[in-house]
């Protein structure tokens, strides 16, 4: 059975960094997008980035762009989200998610990803 397993979640202050990690229990077949998503408290979650794992292409929403980092190790089966920069905005819960992207402009959207992680916590405070 496949599973996506979070860690690296916690508490930091801004301006700090946390690299979060999304480990697969066995290869994703036939999903060819891995992504993180965030939720806060009242908010629809919303995707933060995504990676095509076979080439490479990467998106990012337009706040973690230039602060976060998405990259897949195809050896571990493993998703990463390198943080940088940290703002208390960044706050909420953090899950990975995997999918079949046919179209890369719909890379944000719940609907094109069939597998979730359970989410780790990431709290930035002032």
């Amino acid at each position: 059975q496949v599973r996506l397993i979070e860690s690296g979640g916690g508490s930091v202050q801004a301006g700090g960094s946390l690299k979060l990690s999304c480990a697969a229990s066995a290869i994703t077949f036939g999903r060819n997008a891995m992504a993180w998503f965030r939720q806060t408290p009242g908010e629809d979650r919303e995707g933060v980035a995504a990676i095509n794992k076979f080439g490479g292409v990467t998106y990012y929403t337009d706040s973690a762009q230039g602060r976060f980092t998405i990259s897949w190790d195809d050896d571990k089966d493993t998703l990463y989200l390198q943080m940088n920069n940290l703002k208390p905005t960044d706050t909420g819960v953090y899950t990975c998610a995997a999918g079949l992207l046919t179209d890369g402009t719909m890379w944000s959207r719940e609907s094109e990803y069939t597998l979730w992680g359970q989410g780790t916590q990431v709290t930035v405070s002032s």
